[in-house]
Order: structure tokens, then sequence, then C-alpha cells
């Protein structure tokens, strides 16, 4: 019996929310057990009570700072979050996802983003090489804003030995953004969210 792979669909829009449930419960290939919930207010109480794998919600509906709550949430899981995409949205924005379905999309690429979702997780958490303590505090850097020259000068590197560094981190955990970087580190506890809480709001404006 296949494992089951619990997917909570955060959604106002009943004709949208439902939509998406169907699609999902013909994917035979996964075991998907689904919920829905329509109030915001009401989602972080419904992640801690049903501990989910994915997350499906509206970029429009959570900004950088919520992302983050939600997985910090949900600590010693790795909660995957999927944005569902209605129109145009800032690509920085959508780069803090795990991944993107758009509304437009058919039946058959919904299923490709799961099964692509899915394979990855278990392939990473497989291959992951552990950070070093350096990349740990480049990460550091990172998400309380420094440039790369900053973080060269605190650590006593060079410019061009930080963003090696950079690069094999982004290898290493396959995030590609200072948005997915954040993320990273405050569920790590790396560091403390009310320390960049400035950090991450100025990249929300």
């Amino acid at each position: 019996m296949k494992p089951v792979l619990k997917v909570v669909i955060a959604e106002p829009s009943l004709i949208i929310r439902k939509g998406l449930l169907t699609v999902l419960k013909k994917l035979s290939t996964l075991n998907i057990e689904a919920a829905e919930v329509v109030d915001m207010q009401q989602l972080p109480a419904l992640l801690s009570w049903r501990r989910p794998d994915i997350l499906i919600i509206d970029p429009g509906l959570a900004g950088i700072s919520s992302i983050i709550q939600f997985k910090k949430s949900l600590e010693g899981l790795s909660l995957k979050c999927i944005a569902l995409q209605h129109s145009l949205a800032d690509a920085s924005v959508l780069k803090m996802y795990d991944g993107v379905i758009s509304v437009y999309d058919s039946a058959e690429q919904i299923k490709e983003t799961f099964e692509s979702m899915v394979q990855t997780s278990s392939e990473k958490e497989e291959r992951q090489e552990p950070l070093t303590e350096r990349e740990k505090e480049i990460i550091i850097g990172v998400v309380k804003g420094m440039t790369n020259k900053q973080i060269a000068e605190k650590l006593c590197l060079s410019a061009h030995t930080v963003i090696t560094h950079r690069r094999n981190i982004a290898g290493k955990l396959q995030i590609h953004s200072p948005a997915g970087l954040t993320i990273y580190a405050i569920v790590n506890k790396f560091v403390d969210i009310n320390d960049i809480k400035d950090s991450i709001y100025s990249r929300e404006e």
C-alpha cells in the first residue's frame, strides 16, 4: 500500500478548492489525504493538528513571514509549500515555495508537479550532504541581509570564497534564493525570527 501523503488546501474560493480536490483524488499514483481550510486564521491550528506533508496556498494570502511560521510550527517534519497561482505573481515571491501549480494547469501537469516533489524530497533526504560550520555562518549572513563583501569581511574571507561557499550551499540544499535560505535557517534554528524581522519585511515590500 502506498504511504499516505497528507495535503492541506488553503483557498477561500469554493470552485477552485473543490476543483483541485477532485483532481488530487484522481491521482492514482499517489495516496493523497486532503483537508480544506477557508479561513486563513484557522490555518495555523489546522497545520498543527493535521501535520501535513504539503500545504497548497495562494501566494497572495501568505507572505514570507507566514510561510516561515507555518514551517516552524511543524518542527520535526518537512512541510512542502506549493503556491496555487491564480494570476501573474512576482517571481521572487514564487521562489520561496517548493513548487507552483496554476489554476490553468491540466490534471497531468498537477500530477507531474506532485510526483516530482515527492521524488525530489526522497532523493534529497538520501543524498543531502551536511553543512559545514563555515557554510552555516554564511547562511546566517545572507538571511541577515549582508552582501557577499560584508560576509567576507566579517569572516576574514575573500568575496570569491564566499561566492564559492554559497554555490556549494545551493547545491547541497537545492535552495537558490535568500527567502528560501531564510526559511531554512529559522526552521533549523540557525537564527531567531525576531532577530531578522527587518530583513524579512524589506523583502516583502
